[in-house]
């Protein structure tokens, strides 16, 4: 093992990861699994490396991009250029060594360095390998990976915005997110298939298959329902109130996803015959008449502030808050003590979001610079 002076911790403690991933999904996912211990290498090619380290701004203090910064801490760095002799065999090498290999080249991009499933296996039986594309590796093995053709294809944008208005992205690369969260269990789950069997294994994902998924009650509605959604900006499909509603200084998130969140919801703002009303009785009487209900609910609303209303509907047990700042959810996250930014190395990121009573994650490392660690790892290849 890798030694800088510093004893592994955490439970995947001892496993090595290749990391030959690159922009987000797969780094993501292995940043995760440096969080909870493992030896994570990550393999960049020559030149300026993983793309996310050219996206800027935003830049660091240092001019470091902080989308890079952001997904990958925990790891080691090694330039490895695929086309030379010399760095394909330290690759073979590391692929050889390593517990897990996770890659998010085009399918079947590898196989002409030897670098693919089927090569590696046959030297490492025991790897645990794990690919992640765009839209799979059948026939869409040739269409490019990117978070916004997904959010496009797999119909989230179709529901996300107002809906007389046109079809919008999310503010985030969500289904890279999800797609790494999905190879980080799939990793783990065979990691410990192999600690049984003593046989690793090759598994997929792809960021369709996962946003269709991630889709849940909206591809639900479709493949149960014969409903196919439409975007409804704010609202919600199947509740009401769930959505931002005016008040009389600000707008508030304003939630009743039962009878009993409506109750406490009706007393609260002073409005308790909305309860005596049969055009709310149910969840599904009040979406039949959400109209006639949202005008009652803003004249109520009307009568005061946001913040106002958030000190009064927030003892009572009715879920809402403010539209907040990202700089103001950090805040709220350290009010609320859930210590929302580590800095390993000095290098602020936020902290992996699971606690663990014996084996918690640790962040004794910040993100590598390009190539920082490459004499190192040959030297231990070379062992």
């Amino acid at each position: 093992m890798l030694d800088d002076g510093q004893p592994a911790t955490g439970p995947l403690a001892g496993v090595v990861v290749a990391d030959f991933s690159r922009i987000l999904a797969g780094p993501y996912a292995t940043m995760l699994l440096a969080d909870l211990g493992a030896t994570v290498i990550k393999v960049e090619g020559p030149g300026t490396g993983d793309d996310t380290r050219t996206w800027v701004p935003p830049t660091a203090d240092d001019g470091t991009a902080t989308y890079y910064l952001s997904i990958n801490r925990g790891k080691r760095s090694i330039v490895l250029d695929l086309a030379d002799s010399a760095d394909l065999d330290v690759a073979q090498r590391l692929a050889a060594r390593a517990d897990v290999m996770i890659e998010n080249f085009k399918p079947g991009g590898l196989r002409r360095f030897g670098l693919d499933h089927e090569t590696v296996a046959a030297r490492n039986p025991r790897i645990v390998y794990c690919s992640i594309s765009g839209f799979g590796s059948a026939a869409g093995a040739a269409l490019p990976g990117y978070d916004l053709l997904v959010q496009a294809t797999s119909g989230l944008m179709s529901v996300t915005g107002a809906a007389d208005g046109p079809p919008y992205r999310a503010g985030v690369a969500v289904f890279d997110v999800i797609t790494g969260l999905h190879a980080a269990v799939a990793i783990m789950a065979a990691l410990h298939h192999r600690e049984r069997t003593g046989t690793g294994q090759k598994v997929e994902t792809n960021l369709l298959s996962a946003a269709l998924s991630g889709l849940v009650n909206q591809t639900s509605a479709v493949l149960t329902g014969g409903v196919v959604p439409r975007r409804l900006g704010n609202a919600h499909l199947s509740l009401f109130p769930y959505e931002p509603l005016p008040t009389g200084d600000g707008e508030l998130i304003v939630i009743a996803a039962n009878d009993g969140q409506f109750r406490r919801l009706a007393i609260a703002i002073g409005a308790p015959e909305l309860l005596d009303d049969p055009r709310f009785g149910s969840m599904g009487d009040r979406n039949a008449h959400r109209d006639e209900l949202r005008s009652l609910l803003l004249a109520r609303l009307a009568t005061r502030s946001a913040q106002e209303w958030f000190d009064i509907l927030a003892p009572a047990g009715v879920p809402c808050g403010p539209i907040n700042t990202i700089d103001e959810g950090l805040a709220l996250a350290e009010r609320l003590g859930l210590d929302p930014v580590v800095k390993p190395g000095g290098v602020p990121s936020v902290r992996n979001p699971v606690t663990y009573s014996v084996t918690p994650p640790s962040y004794d490392r910040p993100p590598p610079a390009l190539g920082a660690d490459g004499p190192e790892i040959r030297a231990w290849l070379h062992e």
